[in-house]
């Protein structure tokens, strides 16, 4: 017999399942250029960023050379064009200059013929001039005139002018020089892109992983099909299949002990990544994942193992497991005294009682429905009747020597 106390237990589940690979990559490439050499094989290890195959790059070499050549001439264009620009905007700036100079000689010209007007107006008057002189002075005066104002005019056409044409950044001269630009930078767009496509034909490891398919060899161009199959070898998946019961509370993070079904000694520690719910709509069946360091690439996927998973602490009243009376956990047997008849002492009885177990670690449970300090059978499955005379064990210390 032993008395129910206050305690808690750490739950634990076994469940089994296979190690599956932490990814499979698989390798395609958009280049149409045969291999020159593949340089793994099927089963081979193989390390990030390791050289796996070597596409063919002659033929995009030689075209990248090209675009080169055509992006050095686009740039001598747009030096070419932003100088000549430059000079057309110095020159517009020389002629605006000459156009204001033409105005003013115009209008110079204009009051001194004025003037000259006026004086011959009043020699005129006081008959010292004739009338033909005045006639031909008034004559000249009508058209200087007409020439300030068509020096005007010119002036504000290439006002105009100047103003449309702009500077290297902006009119019609910045327009030429940003075309110029578009084109250097448009070739050399283009030569960029083919770098990377050299790049491509450099075909490497993504991962630290095994080689599981190789379908290239030299000579061959590599279409729309899968060339290579890697899978991630340095950490794989144990995927653990279990009921609701057993993987109830477990928690992302948790840790699992993992060991190999066809191996007792190939063991691993693994956590938690996810908890899946059911895969199929009415099953009871739910899945754990579990991330497993594999450094030395003793997990191989197919491989059948076992888990232990570490659920959350549970406590309350806790008993052994083995007071349960059967396999459903849902009794136990106590003893409770029973007074006897006409004042005679009591006596102890088996009594059989319904209880709720919450959690069990293999050794003890925490169950409900049990009182701290009541007296439980510690073997629930002698088989003994409830109403049957008992006696709780004595303590070592009350004990005889005889009893000992």
């Amino acid at each position: 017999m032993i008395q129910a106390s206050s305690g808690s237990v750490t739950p634990r589940s076994t469940l089994g399942g296979l190690i599956v690979p932490f990814q499979n990559v698989q390798i395609t490439s958009t280049l149409v250029e045969p291999a020159d050499t593949v340089l793994v094989q099927e089963g081979d290890h193989v390390s990030k960023g390791q050289l796996i195959a070597q596409l063919d790059t002659q033929d995009l070499q030689a075209q990248l050379q090209s675009a080169l050549g055509t992006a050095a001439s686009d740039e001598a264009k747009t030096k070419s064009t932003t100088l000549q620009a430059g000079l057309t905007i110095v020159q517009n700036g020389n002629t605006i200059n000459s156009g204001q100079a033409s105005v003013r000689q115009a209008q110079q010209t204009l009051a001194t013929d004025t003037i000259n007007l006026t004086r011959d107006g009043q020699l005129l008057k006081n008959g010292y001039l004739a009338q033909q002189t005045y006639d031909a002075q008034k004559t000249l005066v009508a058209n200087d005139q007409q020439a300030v104002r068509a020096a005007q005019v010119t002036l504000q056409n290439t006002v105009s002018q100047v103003q449309t044409n702009g500077t290297t950044t902006s009119g019609l001269q910045g327009a030429t020089v940003a075309a110029a630009k578009a084109d250097e930078q448009t070739a050399l767009g283009a030569a960029n892109q083919l770098r990377v496509q050299i790049a491509k034909a450099a075909i490497v490891s993504p991962i630290d992983g095994v080689v599981v398919n190789r379908n290239i060899n030299p000579g061959e161009y590599p279409g729309t099909r899968q060339i290579f199959t890697l899978q991630e070898s340095d950490k794989v998946y144990a995927v653990l299949n279990g009921s609701g019961g057993q993987i109830v509370g477990v928690r992302t993070g948790s840790p699992v002990k993992i060991v190999s079904s066809d191996r007792a000694t190939l063991h691993g520690t693994a956590a938690v990544s996810a908890v899946l719910d059911q895969l199929t709509p009415g099953s009871t069946n739910f899945v754990i994942k579990a991330v497993l360091p594999n450094p030395d690439n003793q997990f191989h996927s197919g491989m059948v193992v076992t888990g232990q998973v570490t659920r959350p602490r549970s406590s309350g009243v806790r008993i052994p497991r083995t007071a349960f009376t059967d396999d459903t956990q849902t009794t136990v047997q106590t003893i409770v005294k029973k007074p006897g008849p006409n004042g005679t002492p009591g006596f102890t009885v088996i009594k059989t009682i319904p209880v709720t177990m919450v959690a069990e670690d293999g050794k003890n449970a925490v169950v409900q429905g049990v009182q701290i300090g009541e007296e439980i059978v510690v073997n629930g499955q002698l088989g003994l009747s409830d109403g049957q005379p008992a006696e709780p064990a004595k303590p070592k210390s009350d004990r005889t020597v005889a009893e000992r």
